[in-house]
């Protein structure tokens, strides 16, 4: 990291010469399935590549990280991928090989820094800026706690809230510069689409099909709709990447598994079992498909950059506290449907989120409004910027 040096006990010794380039140390902890360290990632990708950062990701466990980034090594304690560099972190205290403190320092969804990384903030020269990531919510609190400071009890070090959301005041979502353009590529290209059906799936969906993806966590909601798309007049494709849905598939098709290659029939379904793919490659799988199923926070904000309609697998919490959140997405998201339009959309979220049974046919009835407010949703939600440029352009503020 060019413009750190390794510090003793006592002090911070700093280059003579400072670089251009801005050192990011960005932590994460992955807690459960993909979400944090899919933000992560995303995230150092593009300070990286698009704001010339000199990135260093700490993560906890690589074997997630791996499902995302395929040539990641499971067994280096330091590796570079992509021109990021990579540290196993291995228990809190960690903090790498040889310590050193960036001039940003990211501290990914409340993770806790180690205590030494801490203490040699407090002992730079000049005190990096310490952002604290915070989980995407779509809730009113959210622009009203974004950039607010929060100074460090015992040294001199001030944290910032740095809160992605869906309205103005907020820092965004993730959204790399020429994302629009390969979609939109993507879309006016047969020869484009033809390639990625024949590589990913195997074969076109049959004629006048609609093509449903499916990433979800376990859910008891899923059984009645795959017999609502059995029985569809219309023909469902669907495909499903592996994972924690992969189960249910099984169980409807009765297989011993449902995971990347299988491929069943019943009815007016055809289902199709994909791997588990890298970020890089699981856009194309959204713009490919009429309808997408996403769970979290990561296929969530790529769903919305897709402008297709969506239905959102929130992350499940305790006593339904992820309940608001929810309302709250659908609040900015269905603002502008005709009201009947906007029920059908919400009903069927709350019932794929645990509260009722999911109407099929009563979400198609709206398909070409949905359809077009996927699209005006999109050139909506990029006038908050992207987090990543209002992350970037924050800390420039800060460095000066």
């Amino acid at each position: 990291m060019s413009s750190t040096a390794p510090l003793t006990a006592l002090s911070v010794a700093l280059p003579a010469e400072p670089c251009a380039a801005i050192a990011c140390d960005i932590f994460c902890a992955v807690i459960d399935n993909f979400g944090d360290i899919g933000v992560c990632w995303r995230l150092a990708r593009q300070l990286a590549s698009e704001h010339g950062w000199q990135v260093r990701v700490f993560v906890d466990d690589l074997h997630a990280f791996q499902k995302l980034c395929p040539s990641l090594a499971l067994d280096r304690a330091q590796q570079t991928v992509g021109g990021i560099v990579v540290e196993h972190w291995h228990t809190p205290a960690h903090a790498g090989d040889t310590l050193q403190v960036a001039d940003v320092v990211i501290e990914a969804f409340a993770c806790e820094l180690p205590p030494v990384y801490v203490a040699a903030m407090a002992q730079r020269e000049r005190a990096p800026v310490w952002i604290n990531l915070e989980y995407l919510s779509a809730e009113d609190w959210v622009a009203d706690f974004h950039l607010r400071p929060s100074p460090h009890p015992r040294y001199p070090l001030v944290k910032t809230f740095f809160f992605p959301g869906l309205g103005p005041g907020t820092g965004g979502v993730l959204k790399e510069r020429g994302l629009d353009a390969a979609r939109d590529a993507f879309q006016a290209s047969p020869a484009a689409r033809d390639a990625w059906w024949r590589t990913t799936v195997g074969q076109a969906p049959p004629a006048g099909a609609t093509v449903v993806s499916l990433f979800a966590y376990e859910n008891p909601a899923v059984d009645s709709l795959l017999e609502q798309w059995r029985d569809s007049v219309q023909p469902v494709m669907l495909l499903v990447p592996e994972g924690r849905i992969s189960g249910a598939l099984a169980r409807f098709f009765g297989l011993p598994s449902f995971g990347a290659g299988a491929h069943a029939e019943r009815g007016a379904l055809s289902a199709r079992g994909l791997a588990f793919t890298e970020q890089s490659d699981y856009d194309a799988l959204l713009w490919a498909s009429d309808l997408n199923f996403v769970r979290g926070e990561d296929s969530f904000v790529r769903a919305q950059w897709a402008a297709k309609p969506f239905v959102w697998h929130i992350y499940p919490q305790a006593d339904d506290a992820h309940l608001p959140k929810l309302d709250a997405a659908l609040a900015h998201y269905a603002r502008t449907l005709p009201e009947d339009c906007a029920a059908a959309l919400a009903r069927f979220w709350h019932a794929w989120n645990g509260a009722g049974t999911p109407d099929w046919a009563a979400l198609c009835r709206h398909s070409p409004a949905l359809q077009r407010r996927a699209v005006e949703w999109a050139a909506e939600l990029a006038q908050v910027g992207d987090l990543a440029g209002n992350l970037a352009l924050f800390t420039k503020t800060q460095l000066k």
